[in-house]
């Protein structure tokens, strides 16, 4: 409206379409600026998040720490539950069931829910690896009494 009013009022007609199209289109240097600027914000963002993972990570590690020293069963044990329980459920998968399958008259038994298991055992795998590597490095805990 404000160029159309200029254009008709006998006003700067030039300044007017010049200031109109530069409203339109942005210049090569003007773009990347805004890219730059987009660049550093986003590079900004990804600093920040990563530092805030980071300092979870930190404060999940002196929560489990805490946790592994204590001497009480029901805290520093749910590990090794949860390590006997994908034990158990592994046995059940690919020794016990083949056996039961092959009882003849037997009703089929069912069969374990091999897609929450897995994730489950995989990481209590990982776990216990780093367990190892500690005990190999000497800094072993103390086993529950």
């Amino acid at each position: 409206m404000n160029f159309l009013s200029t254009l008709f009022n006998g006003g700067n007609t030039v300044k007017a379409i010049g200031d109109t199209v530069d409203n339109l289109f942005t210049s090569d240097e003007e773009r990347l600026e805004k890219q730059n600027e987009f660049l550093k914000a986003n590079r900004e963002f990804d600093y920040l998040e990563n530092k805030l993972i980071a300092e979870q990570n930190t404060a999940q590690a002196e929560v489990n720490k805490t946790e592994a020293t204590h001497t009480s069963l029901f805290v520093a044990g749910w590990r090794p539950a949860i390590g006997w329980v994908g034990a158990l459920a592994l046995f059940y998968q690919f020794i016990l069931y083949p056996l039961l399958c092959w009882i003849p008259g037997m009703e089929t038994p069912p069969t374990p829910n091999s897609d929450a298991l897995y994730p489950l055992i995989m990481g209590m795998l990982g776990i216990g690896t780093l367990r190892s590597f500690d005990k190999l490095k000497g800094t072993d805990t103390k086993s529950l009494k």
